[in-house]
């Protein structure tokens, strides 16, 4: 069991490290947010320093990610999903996989306002699959706009400028997957 416990705290400082590279943050601007010494992020970084719990939190806390994360804490045997709702654009979304920031699979289940806003069309690498639960869903994919009922599914390359929202008339409830290509 000891062995285990060091290979876990052996790991967290690389980790941290591609995790911070992969964001594409400086170990300087990381020192500001923290309030930790850029000496001691390196140090931590590179395997010498012990990972403290006064030193992770803050670093969970400047990345969003749950502390387990941060050090490949070993799995528990429970496989619940702990559901953090958080609101973007006036819809209430709810992740209902972990977050998967190297690229992966990732559902949602979303509660869409009954707003007409205008589509704001972004594009992004990877596909996306959208299930109406309820309501009517407007799909903006390029030039083509689609509405959505209840019960229908659709299906579509996120590299095509997409946008979708409320039809305006009832609130939305939309079960959303979201397959994006793995950090190279």
């Amino acid at each position: 069991m000891a062995n285990d416990d060091a290979a876990v705290l052996a790991a967290v400082g690389p980790r941290l490290r591609a995790l911070r590279t992969r964001r594409g943050i400086t170990l300087t601007a990381l020192a500001a947010t923290t309030g930790i010494s850029l000496s001691t992020l390196s140090r931590l970084e590179s395997g010498h320093r012990r990972p403290t719990l006064e030193l992770l939190l803050p670093l969970a806390r400047a990345y969003q990610v749950p502390l387990d994360d941060l050090v490949g804490a070993p799995p528990v045997g429970d496989p619940r999903v702990r559901l953090k709702p958080h609101a973007r654009s006036g819809a209430t979304i709810v992740p209902l996989t972990p977050y998967a920031g190297g690229g992966g699979l990732q559902a949602f289940k979303m509660l869409i306002p009954t707003t007409r806003s205008s589509p704001d069309l972004r594009s992004h690498g990877g596909s996306e699959w959208l299930y109406v639960l309820s309501g009517r869903v407007r799909l903006v994919l390029g030039d083509r706009e689609i509405v959505l009922k209840e019960r229908e599914a659709a299906q579509f390359d996120t590299s095509t400028p997409h946008w979708f929202g409320s039809t305006g008339a009832v609130p939305a409830e939309v079960l959303s997957v979201h397959v994006s290509p793995a950090a190279g």
